[in-house]
């Protein structure tokens, strides 16, 4: 699995303000969707295409558009949903999906209370939107979901990640997945972090993304 850290002044300011707990919850939503716009110029560097041949006001050219089927977008609920118009803003044309996963803060291990996907992805790029790669167990059972239903080329969009989240992603995966199935993945996000604290948030972190999204705090 491929991790891409975005280094980008833009980037680095609006985490660091999204970081800062005097941020408010629709500074904070605004912020959330700028920073995903730019996350996603990234990671969709390999979105598939095509050429196709247009006329110009003055002559025939080729160029590009996306090909059939286009990408699908699925953002985790409740968080994900704070991303999902900063990644439809670059790509508009794209299928949205839905998967709610909620994490016990017991076991920290997650749990499935919807699913709203094709049962079929055989071939399709997919973009999952989780905003914290925290412990990892999430974004692991999202990921071997859209591998065990054909999906190809995935890619994670996280603010911001815990290196012991990244190695549980690629361990669980390992484990779980035929090690035969050929999907590409990888994780873009803004920052990886130092670590998780004993209750499983990442530190120096944001706080709880969801709360802060959607003034629960």
């Amino acid at each position: 699995m491929e991790t891409l850290v975005v280094d980008h002044p833009l980037v680095a300011h609006k985490l660091t303000t999204l970081r800062d707990v005097g941020t408010d919850s629709p500074t904070f939503r605004r912020l959330t969707d700028e920073l995903v716009t730019l996350l996603a110029y990234e990671a969709t560097r390999d979105v598939r295409v095509t050429d196709v041949t247009i006329r110009t006001p003055l002559v025939e050219t080729t160029g590009t558009q996306l090909t059939r089927p286009t990408p699908l977008v699925v953002p985790i609920l409740r968080a994900g949903l704070g991303m999902l118009d900063g990644m439809t803003r670059l790509l508009p044309t794209a299928e949205v999906g839905f998967l709610g996963m909620a994490r016990d803060e017991d076991t920290l291990q997650p749990a499935t209370y919807a699913d709203r996907l094709p049962q079929d992805l055989s071939g399709r790029q997919c973009y999952v939107l989780d905003p914290m790669l925290a412990t990892g167990g999430t974004l692991a059972a999202a990921l071997r979901l859209l591998v065990e239903r054909g999906a190809d080329h995935i890619t994670a969009i996280c603010l911001l990640a815990a290196p012991e989240g990244l190695t549980a992603v690629e361990h669980r995966l390992a484990e779980e997945l035929d090690p035969d199935h050929g999907a590409t993945l990888r994780v873009v996000t803004a920052a990886v972090d130092e670590r998780l604290n004993e209750q499983g948030f990442i530190l120096p972190g944001l706080g709880d993304a969801g709360d802060r999204l959607y003034g629960c705090a």
